[in-house]
């Protein structure tokens, strides 16, 4: 189903349109089988670097594509409509290398970018831990000075691109056990360095392709220059990248929306029942009318939230709430587009089953979806404590 946009530039839109027939000719043809075989599709992330899709929002000195993020947003809403792992997958790379683009030294960007950001290298962001949860302050993985660096000791959970990435922006504990939100670093560790391993991916309920798996750190040594930002002061920097990564699951989550919604319409416009198709019969055509409402409406808020953004505004807010409302309403539009296929919905025969089992990880990942309504109150309570 064609979707009406309003583009900042003409080059964005041209953007786009490369996007669009990529999907179609590379990435959906390939996503049902990829899924069947959890098959990582690491050429078509090589395929992304090539066309400089891996770098949008960055700096064109680091090899970055200078795009906004109001543009890099549809981009991952595109890629993820053909298929979730690579959408996914592109906003995950975004976000590990956010901290050494936005806190990074000067030597660091020179020296990290243009590597990170060329193509030719993936990123995985670690923060999660099994015992901490949604509660990331209390991570217990420890980055122990040396007299040459940091000596990392630890392990962390559900790591997308645990095994198969390059790098790995990690999040340790550089302060005293029990320093909590205050003593935390952020450090650069490329994933060839002694000590670092990954376990077996999970095996999980939908996104077989994309491997999400613990990784382990047994006495992986970096270098003093490995650190990103201040020391101790690591959390801020995960919080400031998980309010963009935030907007990247949103728009995934658009992504799977979308591509329910358009399989249920097709579905419901070829199915004749009682003597005609059954998008028109008033019960599935209003189904049908508030998936495509919601859709909209998702789409809609993380465009907003972008924009404040690439404004310069304050845009925490927005960001939880687009994540919390575009990833519920992909996974009611999918679980619909279920019920509108019927049987047939319940098969492996139609792409719908797989939308549903795809869009219910996108409630949990880059905080759940209860953590984004503590996130939003939060937000209200100053707001009106400030007047």
């Amino acid at each position: 189903m064609g979707v009406e946009r309003t583009l900042p530039t003409p080059e964005a839109a041209d953007l786009l349109e490369l996007v669009r027939d990529l999907v179609d000719k590379e990435v959906r043809p390939r996503a049902a089988r990829g899924e069947e075989d959890a098959a990582f599709p690491r050429d078509l992330f090589t395929l992304l670097g090539d066309s400089g899709l891996l770098s949008l929002p960055y700096p064109g000195e680091y090899g970055g594509g200078d795009q906004p993020y109001e543009v890099y947003l549809q981009v991952v809403e595109e890629l993820a409509a053909g298929w979730l792992a690579v959408g996914l997958g592109l906003s995950v790379h975004t976000l590990a290398c956010y901290p050494v683009a936005s806190f990074g030294t000067a030597e660091q960007k020179e020296r990290l970018l243009p590597d990170m950001l060329g193509g030719r290298l993936l990123g995985a962001y670690c923060l999660s831990e099994a015992h901490s949860g949604s509660d990331a302050a209390a991570l217990s993985t420890r980055a122990a000075k040396t007299g040459a660096g940091y000596r990392i000791d630890g392990a962390k959970s559900w790591i997308t691109h645990g095994g198969v990435a390059d790098f790995y922006t990690l999040f340790a504990r550089t302060g005293a056990p029990g320093s909590g939100a205050n003593g935390i670093g952020c450090l650069h560790v490329p994933a060839a360095t002694p000590g670092v391993a990954a376990d077996a991916p999970e095996r999980k309920m939908g996104m077989s392709a994309s491997p999400t798996a613990a990784v382990r750190f047994d006495g992986a040594e970096v270098g003093a220059d490995a650190l990103v930002g201040e020391v101790d002061k690591g959390f801020a920097i995960a919080l400031s990248a998980l309010d963009s990564g935030r907007l990247g699951i949103a728009a995934c989550a658009v992504g799977v929306a979308r591509a329910a919604l358009d399989a249920a319409v097709a579905y419901a416009a070829e199915r004749s029942q009682f003597g005609r198709p059954i998008i028109e019969h008033q019960g599935l055509s209003f189904l049908l009318a508030d998936m495509a409402t919601q859709v909209e409406a998702a789409r809609e808020l993380y465009l907003a939230a972008a924009r404040r953004r690439d404004a310069g505004r304050p845009f925490a807010k927005q960001a939880a709430m687009a994540k919390l409302f575009a990833t519920d309403t992909a996974m009611k539009t999918a679980t619909d587009a279920v019920q509108v296929l019927g049987g047939s919905g319940y098969t492996r025969d139609f792409p719908v089953e797989r939308f549903m089992r795809e869009a219910k990880v996108l409630q949990i990942v880059e905080g759940t979806n209860q953590i984004q309504r503590m996130v939003i109150g939060r937000h209200l309570a100053r707001e009106e404590r400030a007047g």
